[in-house]
């Protein structure tokens, strides 16, 4: 969890909002960051959190989670961090000798000819539905998306990913009042391609919160990687209103990020 960007987005552990949907978009740079930010938040704010590794893996998310003083094992021992294997789990339905998979596995669509995320759904259903008893030893449920362009890469419609968030939103977001973060890949290379564009726009259309993070227009910098537009649909913190934007530049380190106004950093004074 970085201290600087709870700042910037005036929210902690112990007041975070429910009912959230916030999309992580990068170009020409990593935003990676931002989910290792978030994962480590809502565990700290106490959430039951379900964390859609289609990228990394666990052990990834674990080593991050140690230096920002996180164990990872530890809340996923105990119930609170249920965490789904994508690397690991696509080689045992790809590899798997018969017949396609039962659809109701969370990674059937790998295998089958139409692929459609019904049972990814139900995968983060289940793992976020809690007994009377869970309700009350955890906060609001979050479902952390770690990048859903991949799945336009291994075959899936653009319209499908949609249809996936939108009951994911539905699901978590407005049933059971927690919160939704996903990450999407903004590549100029890709730009040609339609289910990228629609995907992307579609999404940033119906989040609450977007942090857009763009690699230097100069190239490699080494004080300053990158820069972060942050925007609030319909004005600050949910009021109705004008989208409220706001624009800095950063700086990742080993157990942190900086954040800084553009052409603040000493790199530049």
């Amino acid at each position: 969890m970085f201290p600087e960007l709870n700042n910037i987005l005036n929210t902690s552990p112990d007041k975070c909002e429910q009912g959230q949907f916030i999309l992580v978009s990068d170009s020409k740079t990593d935003g990676t960051f931002l989910i290792h930010h978030f994962i480590s938040f809502y565990l700290k704010a106490g959430c039951r959190v379900c964390v859609l590794g289609l990228v990394q893996s666990f052990s990834h998310y674990s080593a991050v989670g140690q230096r920002l003083g996180l164990s990872l094992p530890q809340a996923r021992e105990k119930g609170q961090l249920v965490f789904l294997e994508g690397l690991r789990g696509s080689l045992d339905v790809l590899l798997q000798d018969g017949p396609i998979p039962d659809t109701a596995q969370p990674l059937s669509f790998l295998r089958s000819p139409v692929p459609e995320l019904r049972g990814l759904f139900e995968f983060v259903q289940s793992s976020l539905s809690s007994t009377e008893e869970e309700v009350a030893a955890w906060g609001p449920p979050v479902l952390i998306v770690d990048d859903l362009s991949v799945l336009l890469s291994l075959g899936v419609s653009s319209g499908a990913v949609l249809d996936f968030m939108h009951y994911c939103r539905v699901a978590v977001c407005s049933r059971m009042q927690g919160n939704v973060v996903t990450l999407v890949h903004n590549e100029e290379e890709e730009l040609g391609d339609e289910d990228s564009e629609l995907l992307l726009r579609s999404l940033t259309h119906q989040s609450s919160l977007t942090l857009q993070v763009q690699g230097l227009a100069t190239g490699y910098c080494r004080d300053i990687h990158g820069q972060m537009e942050l925007r609030w649909r319909g004005g600050s913190q949910g009021r109705p209103g004008r989208d409220q934007v706001k624009l800095f530049q950063y700086k990742v380190q080993d157990k942190g990020v900086s954040f800084f106004a553009r052409g603040t950093s000493s790199a530049v004074l």
